[in-house]
């Protein structure tokens, strides 16, 4: 009888992982990097490469930093919302164009429209490797003093935005103002 206490107390443990596991939301994946600096880059601009984007860019206002990508089906579903919220919300979006072609990146922004104060052209992807990019898009919420204040993984939705972005931000502008 003893001998099976053993393998069945394993097989216990485990199922119970398992069931912890299955119930995590894969969207809540935590950042390491969230209220640390944004890391230091400097990007080619997209549309001009002359241009270039960098965390200095980012310093001194709140700002929405989105990674994304012509290829990835759902950075085409959240175009719409970007487009909203640059329009209708003054929301100062910076993108990190990811592992992508210029020429593909520009006809995605010129078919969809083009929410970005600017767009960097990352095509190595290692930018987005330092804020931790493990796929398109993901969006990071960045403080006046470049402080990472919330990652967003998968399209931000109208009910993400509401719930949880639209007041972060309200309380960054009013902490900070």
């Amino acid at each position: 009888m003893a001998r099976f206490l053993v393998p069945l107390g394993i097989f216990l443990v485990l199922v119970g992982f398992l069931y912890v596991g299955l119930n995590l939301n894969p969207r809540e994946i935590p950042s390491p990097l969230i209220g640390k600096p944004a890391p230091d880059f400097t990007l080619p601009g997209l549309k001009d490469p002359e241009q270039s984007f960098s965390r200095a860019d980012l310093l001194g206002k709140v700002t929405l930093v989105n990674a994304w990508a012509s290829w990835c089906t759902t950075c085409r579903q959240e175009h719409h919302l970007l487009m909203e919220l640059a329009r209708t919300e003054g929301v100062q979006i910076y993108g990190i164009n990811y592992k992508d072609t210029r020429e593909d990146a520009l006809a995605y922004l010129q078919q969809l429209g083009d929410p970005y104060v600017i767009s960097g052209h990352d095509i190595q992807g290692r930018v987005g490797l330092d804020f931790g990019v493990i796929a398109t898009p993901e969006t990071f919420i960045i403080d006046r003093k470049g402080v990472i204040r919330y990652k967003q993984t998968g399209a931000i939705t109208v009910e993400a935005w509401r719930e949880t972005i639209a007041p972060l931000l309200e309380r960054l502008e009013a902490e900070e103002g």
